[in-house]
């Protein structure tokens, strides 16, 4: 039996690096991301519409890091490319020169492929996409076996590290109800554990067309606040923050009030009695009611209210 060499790293000898982000805090550089949700709840056109803005250099919800475009491989095992994914990009005005595909005809890929490293070299993408994981698994390897979930994603995890790549896994859902989001993710619970960041996506209860953006782990930084977005003939649309958790999406529970909401009926009810309100008093209300400081500018922006400054003193001007 041949013996393996013992080497020892001396934490004094490691270099310490700061965590960049693709998406603040939802989806860093050099980690793994899983996103997962029931079929037909928006994972999968979420995942192309962050690479589509990415394609483009544009920003994410104003929390991304990019600040130029950038290259994206892309691997679907459920979508045909020229009926479906090309389609879903140019609704979203993706660059699609720079979103790029491993071609699988010949041999269909895994996540153990040494062509997944050969590809992140040749063409410097910053962020891969495997849509789903279970497609990608390779022949005879069961994702329900933990040491197995861990050896693959543990590979995927040094390759994400080494090119300074965010890698997500789009997965789907088991279908054993009540269940915390945790235990719902298809296959070993390894696949979580590895996974730096867990993003739940799913269909807001009682909101036609309307979807939420929850993170269910983060190792690395403080969660996420929840994301509202809307699907519809016209496209993908970020909605903002929104109060919703993760029991109220697998549950299709309806969500208590939220706050993006309630800060447009208070906007509502100001400006029935004045054409404009100094900013300062809007950001005593809106804390008095719980309103986050974003939150009141996602409903600022959402209608259209505009900044005023008079004497020194900023007042939001009401649209009449």
């Amino acid at each position: 039996m041949e013996e393996t060499s013992l080497k020892i790293i001396k934490m004094s000898d490691v270099q310490s690096q700061q965590i960049e982000w693709l998406w603040y805090p939802f989806i860093p550089y050099g980690k793994l991301t899983i996103i997962q949700g029931d079929p037909g709840d928006g994972k999968t056109t979420l995942a192309l519409n962050i690479a589509a803005k990415l394609s483009k250099g544009e920003v994410l919800e104003n929390e991304t890091m990019t600040q130029k475009p950038v290259n994206i491989i892309y691997q679907t095992a459920e979508d045909g490319l020229a009926d479906t994914v090309k389609p879903r990009l140019e609704s979203a005005e993706a660059d699609c020169s720079r979103i790029l595909v491993i071609d699988e005809s010949n041999k269909l890929l895994s996540m153990t492929d040494e062509r997944l490293e050969k590809a992140l070299i040749q063409t410097n993408a910053k962020v891969l996409i495997l849509d789903p994981i279970q497609a990608y698994l390779g022949g005879g390897m069961d994702m329900n076996r933990a040491n197995e979930a861990r050896n693959i994603t543990k590979r995927l995890g040094l390759l994400a590290e080494k090119y300074k790549c965010a890698i997500l896994l789009i997965g789907h859902m088991n279908k054993v109800a009540g269940n915390k989001a945790v235990y719902r993710g298809m296959g070993s619970i390894d696949f979580f554990a590895v996974a730096r960041s867990v993003i739940l996506v799913g269909r807001i209860q009682g909101q036609a067309d309307m979807g939420a953006v929850v993170q269910i782990k983060n190792n690395i930084a403080a969660f996420g606040h929840s994301k509202a977005f809307r699907l519809s003939e016209e496209g993908f649309e970020w909605l903002g923050d929104y109060e919703i958790t993760a029991d109220e999406v697998l549950g299709g529970i309806v969500p208590k009030a939220n706050k993006l909401e309630q800060a447009k009926q208070m906007f509502q009810k100001l400006s029935e009695n004045s054409n404009m309100v100094q900013s300062s008093e809007i950001f005593n209300m809106a804390n008095e009611k719980g309103i986050s400081k974003r939150t009141l500018e996602s409903a600022k922006r959402e209608l259209k209210i505009k900044a005023k400054k008079i004497n020194d003193l900023w007042y939001w001007e009401f649209n009449k």
